[in-house]
């Protein structure tokens, strides 16, 4: 679903006229839906290769055990209950969720759900900013990432536009 044009809205010839190099216009506009089809599947696998350490029970770079981390993040850091199924909700939405992200289906809710996922990180682990430091400035990215995907859609390059529904 579209929304109408914008009163504001502009046409291709007009759009390539802002550009400093005017020819490459109709080259961005072809490139836009794989680009954004790339960068979709790419935010999916980095979900996954977070998710599936967690449903496995297996190390995941210097952390032995993601899903003991995960339980005492949301227990004794956010303080909510029910730490090991929220912990176990995560870890689906990370590796299940991440999947359909990358082939782009169910892509608006599931990055809803990144979205609250990556803010509450940011709560957890902030102020500090560098990510080396524990800090929060990777998850504040795929925050953005996950509000601009909810907003987006799957796009044109996904299995939401093949079905023809999208929430």
């Amino acid at each position: 679903m579209q929304l109408p044009p914008s009163r504001h809205a502009i046409s291709p010839a007009e759009a390539g006229s802002h550009l400093i190099v005017p020819f490459l216009h109709g080259l961005y506009a072809r490139l836009e839906p794989l680009a954004y089809a790339l960068l979709r599947a790419v935010f999916g696998v980095v979900l996954i290769t977070h998710g599936l350490p967690k449903l496995l029970r297996t190390s995941h770079g210097s952390m032995a055990d993601p899903m003991a981390s995960s339980i005492n993040l949301i227990e004794n850091t956010l303080h909510l209950p029910a730490a090991p199924a929220l912990a176990m909700f995560v870890a689906l939405l990370e590796g299940v969720g991440g999947a359909l992200l990358a082939i782009g289906f169910g892509t608006r809710a599931i990055a809803a759900m990144v979205t609250v996922q990556m803010l509450a990180i940011c709560v957890a682990l902030g102020p500090t900013w560098p990510w080396i430091d524990r800090g929060i400035e990777f998850p504040f990215l795929m925050l953005f990432l996950g509000v601009f995907m909810a907003f987006k859609g799957g796009g044109h390059w996904s299995l939401d536009r093949a079905v023809g529904r999208e929430l």
